[in-house]
C-alpha cells in the first residue's frame, strides 16, 4: 500500500527468532532455571485491553456534517467516525464542504484558483500556470463528495499533432492528514508536510518539459481516505472531466495518460477499474495506465505487512478505509478507538510509520478473534480488489520481483486477470523491493505511457 518513504528495514528484533508457523516473534529463552509466563492469547489480550483502558471521551457528532453522515451510523459510531476524521488545515479551498453538491453532476466544477505564484517555485521546471480545481466526485458509496485537484500548463505552445496531451500523475499520497496532499504544497510552498515522491520519480517534471500538461489529484478525498480505491478512482475520473469542462478549447480533445507508483497504483487501479461503468465517457480519452508497485490486493498485504516493521503503515491504511466503511472503526478496542482519534489521524507517513518499530499485530487493535481473517476482512478485501472489472484502456504494470511488502504475487494477479479480460497489457518483473523497484521499472513505465500520448498503439503481451 503504499510509498514507504520512512521504513528502513525488515525482520525480527535482535534476540528474537520468527516462529515457522506464524512468523510471530518468538521468546527469547530463559536462562536456567528460571520458567517464563506463557503469554495469553490475543482474544484474551484484547479483552484486558479494553478492561484497562477505558474509551476515549468523544464528543456527539455532528447532526449536520456530510464528512461524517451521521444519520447512516449510531450515536456512539458516528462520535467515533466524527473524531477519527482529518483536521481542517485552515485552507477553506479544502476544507470546507461545498454546498448543493447533489444539484450538480461529477466532474462539474464547484471553484477555481491560480496557485501559479507558490507552485511554479516547488515545481522546478518553468510552468506558465497553475490551477487548482474543485469539482464534485461521488464518496466509495456513491454520495456526493467533493475533490481538489491541480492542473499544470508548461510554458510554450503544442507543437505535436492534436491537441496537447495531459500526464495524470497519482502519487503516492500515503497521508491521513490534508496538509500532506500535492495541493497543499503547490498552494503553500513547501513544508514539513511535504510529499517528495513527486520528485524522486520525476513524471512531473519531464512531463512538463515534454510540452505535456500534468494533472495531479489529491485522490484520498475530503476523509483522506487512504489507500481506499475507490474513492481514488472516482476522485481521478471527475478529475479529468473537471479539466474538460474548464479548459474545453485547450483540453477538451486531448489524450490522457494515467501513472502511479504503490499508493498512486492503488489510486491509478482504481480510476482505470471503475472507468466502464463510472466515466464510460472517458473510455475514448484515457489512452492507457502504467501502474508500478502495485498493491491490488490487500488479503496479501494482510500477511506481508502485519506484525512487523509496516504495521505502523499497515495500521494507518485500516484508519484510512475505516473513514470511508465505519464498520471497521466499529471492530476496533479501546486502543484501536485511541488510536483512530490521536493526533497520528491527521500525519503524514513519516510519522504513522513510526509506531511500526514496535512490530505489533493489528489483532491488538481490534475487538474481534483474528480480524485480517473475519467475514469483515474478507468483505473489504473482496470490494477494494474490485474483482472481474475489466479495464477499458490498455495497461503497464510492474513489480519488484524481491518485494516483501507487496508482494508481485498482486501485480502479477492484475495482470492475469485483465489478460483474461482482453485488455491489452504488458507485465515486467524487475530488480527489487519496493524502493529499488520503483526506479529499474520506471524508465520503461514513463515510455510507454510516452507512445500512448503520442498515438502509438499499445502492445498486447497477454
Amino acid at each position: 500500500m503504499i510509498g514507504w518513504c520512512t521504513i528502513v528495514g525488515y525482520g525480527a528484533a535482535p534476540g528474537f527468532a520468527q516462529t515457522p508457523d506464524t512468523g510471530a516473534p518468538a521468546i527469547p529463552p530463559a536462562p536456567p532455571g528460571i520458567a517464563l509466563p506463557a503469554l495469553p492469547a490475543l482474544p484474551d489480550i484484547q479483552h484486558w485491553i479494553d478492561e484497562v483502558i477505558p474509551a476515549p471521551p468523544l464528543a456527539s457528532a455532528p447532526a449536520d456534517s456530510p464528512l461524517v453522515d451521521t444519520a447512516q451510523l449510531p450515536p456512539d459510531l458516528a462520535a467515533l467516525r466524527a473524531a477519527a476524521m482529518p483536521a481542517a488545515i485552515g485552507d477553506s479551498f479544502v476544507d470546507d464542504w461545498p454546498d448543493g453538491l447533489d444539484g450538480v453532476d461529477p466532474g462539474d466544477i464547484v471553484a477555481v484558483r491560480d496557485v501559479t505564484a507558490t507552485a511554479a517555485p516547488t515545481l522546478i521546471v518553468p510552468v506558465r500556470q497553475v490551477l487548482q480545481l474543485k469539482y464534485r466526485t461521488n464518496d466509495s458509496h456513491d454520495e456526493p463528495s467533493y475533490g481538489i485537484a491541480s492542473l499544470v500548463l508548461p510554458v510554450g505552445d503544442w507543437a505535436g499533432p492534436g491537441e496537447r496531451p495531459v500526464v495524470v500523475n497519482n502519487l503516492p499520497i500515503d497521508a491521513l492528514g490534508r496538509d500532506c496532499n500535492p495541493s497543499y504544497t503547490l498552494a503553500h510552498g513547501f513544508s514539513r508536510a511535504s510529499n517528495f515522491t513527486g520528485y524522486i520519480l520525476p513524471t512531473t517534471q519531464l512531463a512538463l518539459l515534454r510540452g505535456y500538461a500534468v494533472l495531479i489529484t489529491d485522490h484520498e478525498g475530503p476523509r483522506m481516505a487512504y489507500a481506499e480505491p475507490i474513492v481514488a478512482g472516482h476522485a481521478i475520473l471527475d478529475a479529468i472531466r473537471a479539466v474538460r469542462n474548464q479548459l474545453p478549447d485547450k483540453l477538451g480533445d486531448s489524450r490522457f495518460g494515467m501513472i502511479g507508483y504503490s499508493g498512486g497504483a492503488i489510486a491509478t487501479n482504481g480510476a482505470v477499474k471503475l472507468m466502464s461503468e463510472y466515466a464510460p465517457e472517458l473510455a475514448d480519452v484515457v489512452v492507457g495506465a502504467a501502474l508500478g508497485g502495485v498493491p491490488a490486493d490487500f488479503s496479501l498485504l494482510a500477511h506481508s505487512m502485519n506484525a512487523n516493521l509496516a504495521s505502523g503503515v499497515f495500521l494507518s491504511a485500516v484508519f484510512g478505509i475505516g473513514r470511508e466503511r465505519p464498520e471497521i472503526l466499529a471492530r476496533m478496542n479501546h486502543l484501536g478507538q485511541w488510536a483512530a482519534v490521536s493526533a497520528l489521524n491527521s500525519q503524514c507517513s513519516e510519522v504513522f510509520a513510526v509506531p511500526g518499530v514496535l512490530q505489533l499485530p493489528i489483532d491488538v487493535a481490534a475487538n474481534i478473534p483474528d480480524p485480517l481473517d473475519s467475514d469483515l476482512a474478507h468483505e473489504i478485501y473482496s470490494i477494494t480488489r474490485m474483482d472481474g472489472r475489466k479495464s477499458p484502456v490498455p495497461l503497464f504494470i510492474y513489480n519488484g520481483e524481491q518485494e516483501f511488502w507487496v508482494p508481485a504475487a498482486g501485480a502479477k494477479n492484475l495482470y492475469q486477470e485483465q489478460c483474461a479480460l482482453g485488455v491489452p497489457a504488458v507485465y515486467r518483473s524487475v530488480f527489487g523491493e519496493h524502493f529499488i523497484a520503483a526506479a529499474t521499472g520506471y524508465p520503461e513505465s514513463l515510455s510507454w505511457l510516452d507512445q500512448r500520448l503520442q498515438g502509438v498503439p499499445a502492445p498486447n503481451e497477454c
